[in-house]
């Protein structure tokens, strides 16, 4: 056997182990990057909801056809810093808080749920309030308004 087949399989060898580590190398230098992927870092509980109880203006996305709403459910009332009762409310669009006051109903958080945008908000204080939410299923929207000083949501019919 010659001396060129073997020389070729040294070398074959010698470019596959250079090959690994300048891959290993990449890797090394770019490192956290590819290991978190998410941009800012990775999140705990607490931050998730740190983030969600503030509310952000969000630019509407382009106007869909309506679909039937599902029954909004409501959580108890509590007293809110402003002296009115303020409710928590959800749908399968998403979820929002609202408070009564002297001014009337007055939307104070709203996020839509996974896989929703924000398409409208009308946060009041007036007579009645509305988050509309967006979707693949469609729009899904929350109105609320106050009955005896407590926010309740208000049906269609």
């Amino acid at each position: 056997m010659g001396r060129h087949p073997i020389l070729a399989a040294v070398g074959w060898l010698a470019a596959t182990v250079a090959a690994t580590l300048v891959g290993v190398g990449a890797i090394q230098l770019v490192g956290a990057g590819i290991t978190t992927g998410t941009p800012g870092g990775v999140r705990d509980q607490r931050d998730v909801e740190r983030a969600l109880a503030a509310p952000e203006p969000v630019s509407p996305p382009p106007s869909r056809e309506a679909t039937p709403e599902p029954t909004p459910t409501a959580g108890p009332s509590s007293p809110s810093p402003t002296g009115g009762a303020r409710g928590s409310f959800s749908g399968a669009g998403g979820r929002a808080v609202a408070e009564c006051g002297p001014s009337g109903v007055r939307l104070v958080f709203w996020a839509p749920a996974q896989g929703y945008q924000v398409k409208e908000v009308e946060r009041g204080p007036d007579d009645h309030v509305k988050v509309r939410f967006v979707g693949p299923p469609g729009e899904q929207e929350l109105r609320l308004r106050c009955v005896d000083g407590e926010p309740v949501v208000e049906t269609h019919d």
